[in-house]
């Protein structure tokens, strides 16, 4: 996030895109209802009615995958109606021009016709948008979980510098991270083309020091991303390590990726509970959990923050670092820190953007978030504070491209995933615990009541959903929350695996998922 979670209570005007909210950040829509609540228009844009639609002072209902033509409409808007700021574009931005040709060929009556969204709403949107000096865009999953994903990105970005909403307090561009934790484990360098703190793992004099820091030889090759790993599982990659992640619930085409697993020749799986990748593991390491360890964690909003252990682990469960110390000690790495603070000061040394933090100062002054250079900074509030941290911010002009997998004669409708208030993500934890089950106990698929009527599919009743790659069955849930010609399914369930359906196409730049569209057909089961 540029901005900070509490400044989204002083916003006057909220979009959220791809963002089921209440469900996914409840904490974080909690600030969003304050603000609301004390006068800020609120606009969501997603394909199903969701808990901030009651909320919001308008709903864009678009067809899934059309994010981008939906997003250059609304910068057509703002750029024919002169609604730009030409100071700060002049000031702290670059390729402009090639930018403003391209979102020039999106008019709103077009957009209609390929969004749903009346070409109205859009205007009102965007003027609303630009007009606004606090204005803030929300976006998570609904967005990046595409073929174009980064495009979709891309065109926020444009939006945000064109109107000059960055680099002050409640604005920006605010992705919320879906699980706990995952700016962290990102900003530790767990990806393939950075070293921690973001550093290039293909720039010379970073590859130089982490070379001289860690007494050993560096690739500047970029590693697999996560979607390239899971194609070559039990080809390229014979033998895996995971930790904390139930691929099997989590990944896209399960079916592909199971027979990839069985294909492995060692498959190492860490985590507090067996779950379902533990089926194909030959080695089960005992991690403890959050509540078990002494570390820290790093919210969506950049803030580092302590974590203390309050209770022993049980067993032989260990903590995540002394497993990892203890399994690269066996290989022969010799490591010997003592403590997840010497882990984090070893972070904090080679990493710039770090260096002003520690579990010392986190202890005495609390959570800290970075940039944060040296000890007496103060942590930043809002980044690109005085001017763009790249130098200029970058436009980047984008051409809408559908989705991998559109509807056809045979597979009719559209699926999206998602989650669910009552669990968290792979639901290895909380289909453990009888409160969340109780109000959750089963797999289900929202659909339209034209499209059940014409199926001949009853509320409640058993369905099958069947795609390219696989088939389900669920409960169906008839609707009007979702669109005509979409469905809409949770995938936390291990019995109805909604990602057997889901594409493992994935966006170009990033590797991830198309998780948000792909063609289904869901029928009615006779027993």
């Amino acid at each position: 996030m540029t901005n900070s979670i509490n400044e989204i209570r002083g916003a006057d005007f909220l979009f959220v895109i791809g963002s089921n909210t209440t469900e996914a950040h409840p904490i974080i829509a909690m600030e969003m209802k304050r603000a609301v609540h004390r006068g800020a228009k609120l606009v969501v844009a997603d394909p199903r009615s969701i808990d901030l639609t009651r909320l919001a002072h308008r709903h864009l209902k678009l067809t899934p995958g059309t994010d981008v033509w939906l997003l250059n409409a609304m910068a057509h808007v703002i750029l024919v109606e002169d609604l730009i700021d030409p100071v700060f574009i002049e000031q702290h931005t670059e390729n402009f021009e090639a930018m403003r040709e391209e979102a020039l060929k999106y008019p709103p009556e077009e957009a209609e016709k390929v969004t749903g969204v009346p070409a109205e709403d859009i205007r009102a949107t965007a003027r609303e948008y630009a007009t606004t000096d606090k204005a803030g865009i929300y976006y998570t999953l609904g967005i990046t979980e595409h073929t174009h994903g980064t495009d979709n990105v891309y065109c926020l970005a444009n939006l945000v510098l064109m109107t000059g909403h960055l680099g002050k307090p409640s604005s920006g561009m605010n992705p919320l991270r879906g699980q706990n934790n995952v700016q962290g484990a990102n900003d530790a360098g767990a990806t393939p083309i950075f070293y921690p703190g973001y550093q290039r793992v293909d720039d010379p004099e970073v590859q130089a020091k982490y070379e001289a820091a860690w007494g050993t030889e560096l690739s500047p090759e970029p590693g697999m991303n996560l979607n390239v790993m899971m194609k070559t599982l039990g080809k390229g990659i014979k033998g895996m390590l995971v930790m904390g992640e139930d691929i099997v619930m989590s990944e896209p085409n399960t079916a592909k990726l199971e027979a990839g697993l069985n294909n492995m020749e060692f498959l190492v799986v860490q985590d507090i509970f067996l779950n379902e990748t533990a089926r194909f593991a030959d080695v089960v390491f005992p991690a403890s959990c959050f509540a078990e360890k002494d570390g820290t964690f790093t919210n969506s909003e950049r803030r580092v923050q302590r974590v203390r252990k309050a209770v022993e682990p049980p067993g032989e469960a260990k903590a995540d670092w002394s497993i990892l110390q203890n399994l690269a000690n066996a290989c022969g790495a010799g490591w010997n820190y003592r403590h997840p603070s010497e882990i984090y000061a070893e972070l904090a040394r080679y990493a710039p953007r770090f260096s002003g933090i520690s579990h010392d100062r986190i202890e005495k002054e609390g959570g800290i978030q970075w940039p944060c250079p040296d000890s007496d900074h103060p942590g930043t509030t809002y980044l690109h504070k005085g001017g763009v941290l790249r130098g200029k911010g970058l436009f980047t002009p984008v051409t809408y491209r559908p989705s991998a997998e559109l509807p056809d004669q045979d597979f009719t409708l559209i699926l999206s995933t998602g989650r669910t208030l009552y669990h968290y993500n792979a639901a290895t934890q909380t289909r453990r615990e009888p409160g969340p089950h109780g109000k959750q106990p089963e797999a289900f698929v929202q659909i339209h009541p034209k499209d059940a009527g014409s199926r001949s599919i009853e509320h409640g009743a058993s369905v099958e959903v069947r795609s390219r790659r696989g088939t389900i069955q669920a409960k169906a849930v008839v609707t009007r929350d979702v669109r005509r010609g979409c469905v809409w399914m949770p995938f936390h369930f291990a019995e109805a695996k909604a990602n057997t359906l889901t594409n493992d196409v994935g966006d170009v730049i990033t590797g991830t998922a198309e998780y948000k569209v792909c063609a289904v057909e869901v029928a009615a089961v006779h027993v």
